[in-house]
């Protein structure tokens, strides 16, 4: 009876101690959030200080404004029209997947529902990305949090800054990011890299395609809370992180590679990792990611250098399929001023 009443207690004590810790870490946050200027957020050494002590769900939506600096992106009235144009080649693949992704969010369902009006609009003013669930998947998150047209000026400001060379076919960022994903994995555990990449023969593209494409940004394969605590960082540091976090994926799984058979049991542990296999909360597999052995800055060096060397080597076959398609590089159709 006692030992019960101090467990109690001391229960009691902690739930008030996390709720003191939550409201100060929202305060902190109402506090910081109209003195600093978005564009200079993803500089901001408090701002990157606050991301890793928390970021309450209740300033969430906010704090990725901020972060996207979207608000400045957004042009009165073009949300609007982009919604009025022509159905999208993908239009019903979109439908498809504002069910499927979102089984339970009905109110994201409906063919002129915001999920599918989001990805409508954008698809059609930059008509060189290739959709893929994953799309749908990111949005549909934003939408979750902020409303719709909001929504849709943080998606464009995540996609340009981050994420557009991934559903672009006139792209090679994937092909790179892949191979360093490939070499940080084995320099943090050669042993599984072997296992990966020589003894299931699994190439760099296979491995990484998943997690950075078609479940983008480790949707369906993290908890929602894991994920964004992951976005919360991601759109400060950018793809380093992703690559910390597919690192922390493999040494979470790292027995169950070792024992795969084959490359379809390996991948599916890495996509759908066993919930016994991750960290107890959001914040533990954050720092685990942060933890890995990763120097962000020669990550960022290098996406440029070997971005460089694939462009002058694909550079013919590359001037050749665009000029056979007629694509241009990085096409955008806004609507013209009324």
């Amino acid at each position: 009876m006692f030992s019960d009443a101090i467990s109690s207690e001391a229960t009691s004590t902690e739930s008030s101690t996390s709720i003191d810790a939550h409201r100060q870490r929202e305060n902190k946050w109402m506090t910081l959030l109209p003195i600093v200027p978005p564009s200079q957020a993803r500089k901001n050494k408090k701002v990157r200080r606050l991301l890793l002590d928390g970021v309450p769900p209740s300033v969430r939506y906010p704090v990725w404004c901020l972060l996207t600096d979207s608000k400045a992106r957004a042009i009165p009235s073009v949300y609007a029209q982009l919604c009025k144009r022509p159905r999208v080649t993908a239009f019903s693949d979109i439908e498809k997947d504002a069910k499927t992704c979102f089984p339970e969010q009905a109110q994201l369902h409906p063919n002129d529902g915001p999920l599918v009006s989001l990805l409508q609009a954008y698809l059609s003013m930059v008509p060189d990305i290739q959709y893929s669930s994953g799309l749908a998947s990111i949005a549909g998150h934003l939408l979750l949090l902020s409303p719709e047209e909001d929504a849709f000026w943080i998606f464009t400001s995540m996609m340009d800054a981050h994420l557009r060379p991934y559903f672009s076919a006139n792209t090679i960022q994937f092909e790179v990011d892949a191979a360093l994903l490939s070499r940080a994995i084995e320099i943090n555990d050669p042993g599984v890299c072997k296992k990966l990449y020589v003894t299931l023969g699994i190439t760099a593209d296979v491995l990484a395609k998943p997690w950075f494409v078609f479940s983008t940004l480790f949707v369906g394969t993290l908890p929602v809370d894991y994920l964004h605590r992951i976005w919360d960082i991601f759109l400060y540091e950018g793809v380093p992180l992703l690559i910390r976090v597919g690192l922390a994926l493999v040494q979470c799984v790292r027995h169950l590679l070792l024992q795969a058979t084959s490359e379809e049991v390996a991948m599916e542990h890495l996509l759908h990792p066993p919930l016994a296999c991750l960290p107890s909360t959001a914040d533990a597999f954050l720092n685990q990611a942060l933890s890995m052995k990763l120097k962000d800055d020669d990550v960022r060096k290098q996406r440029i250098k070997m971005e460089a060397q694939l462009k002058r080597q694909t550079q013919s076959r590359a001037l050749s399929t665009n000029n056979s398609s007629g694509m241009q590089t990085a096409s955008i159709s806004l609507p013209k001023a009324s």
